[in-house]
């Protein structure tokens, strides 16, 4: 059976790129491109995407967060922890994956970040 063949970022945002010109609101794509904007360094790129899915699914706790996440990367600690707030108020609870996620580094030490964590956790 042959080898599958490595993604190429390149490629694939070229392609979602060109599906979003013909279709501007598909959500999964403009999702997609977020990511892949932000993996390949393009974090401005990212961030517009991210704006752009919450502006379309603004109910959406895993959008928002990942919005926090590009405000992070764009060293916009203010507005970042309170994307967080509001993924937090949608419902995002993953906070192991919080305390790992390298794209909120920038927050981690600070106390509004520690707060939010603080009132995630399960009360004994």
């Amino acid at each position: 059976m042959p080898k599958p063949k490595d993604s190429d970022p390149a490629f694939e945002i070229k392609f979602f790129e060109s599906v979003l010109r013909r279709e501007p609101g598909y959500a999964l794509v403009v999702e997609l491109l977020g990511g892949l904007y932000t993996r390949q360094g393009r974090i401005a790129d990212g961030l517009k995407m991210d704006r752009k899915l919450v502006k379309l699914q603004p109910a959406n706790a895993t959008a928002r967060y990942n919005l926090a996440c590009s405000l992070a990367l764009s060293k916009r600690k203010s507005d970042a922890i309170a994307e967080l707030h509001r993924a937090v108020a949608l419902g995002y609870r993953d906070v192991e994956w919080m305390v790992q996620d390298p794209d909120l580094d920038g927050l981690k030490r600070h106390p509004e970040f520690q707060a939010l964590l603080q009132t995630l956790q399960p009360q004994s």
